[in-house]
């Protein structure tokens, strides 16, 4: 039984993750970070549910700077967030520029902290190429920097890097899941506006047309 940390926002995918650890015997602590996203009290109220209920220790780090300086609609600072499909071109607006490398050199360093041998991250097959911190290579290249920065203590994996949305989906109903408890929405209003880029991915996941998504949405 190895201790992991889990990069975990309150979205349904790092929801799964951290079940699905549990379940595997893993002795799991959980990092959320607060970089000033729309939709960042949502998620992260989620998390810490998820946690309290769970009894997974869990530490929210705040990162103010990025809100403050950087460009992008995901941020509170930023343009409204656009509707559509991430295959439309204005969904790229909502990059946040090397999220996932802020995020994960942070988690590596906690993680060695606390003697944790790994830091797992929720990036799956379906994680979208307008995104350049969530594809493979870059996933792989970080892990090898961060192994090689933590003289091999820490591992950063991506345990469903082979699956897409909806096989995740899939695994966290048999994993007993509530979908409710989670949020997607990059808005972050008090109910899920159905009509942003993600979720348009949340309702392929949890096959929204047949009739499984428990989700409330606007439109």
């Amino acid at each position: 039984m190895k201790e992991v940390l889990i990069v975990l926002s309150g979205g349904m995918d790092s929801a799964v993750l951290l079940c699905h650890l549990l379940d595997k015997g893993h002795k799991v602590r959980a990092i959320s970070f607060d970089y000033g996203s729309r939709h960042n009290p949502k998620e992260l109220a989620c998390a810490a549910d998820f946690c309290r209920e769970l009894g997974v220790d869990h530490r929210i780090v705040e990162l103010p700077f990025i809100n403050r300086l950087f460009s992008s609609s995901l941020l509170k600072s930023g343009e409204a967030v656009p509707d559509g499909s991430y295959k439309e071109e204005n969904m790229k607006s909502t990059v946040v520029p090397f999220r996932n490398g802020i995020m994960l050199s942070i988690a590596a360093g906690y993680a060695e902290s606390k003697g944790a041998q790994a830091v797992c991250l929720a990036s799956h097959s379906g994680d979208h190429f307008i995104y350049p911190d969530c594809r493979p290579e870059f996933n792989a290249a970080f892990a090898r920097a961060v192994n090689l920065g933590t003289d091999g203590q820490v591992d950063v994996r991506f345990p469903f890097a082979e699956m897409d949305k909806r096989d995740i989906a899939e695994l966290g109903r048999s994993l007993g899941l509530d979908f409710t408890k989670t949020w997607t929405c990059y808005k972050g209003g008090d109910i899920h506006c159905g009509t942003c880029g993600a979720c348009d991915e949340r309702k392929y996941a949890l096959n929204h047309v047949g009739g499984q998504d428990p989700t409330a949405y606007l439109l």
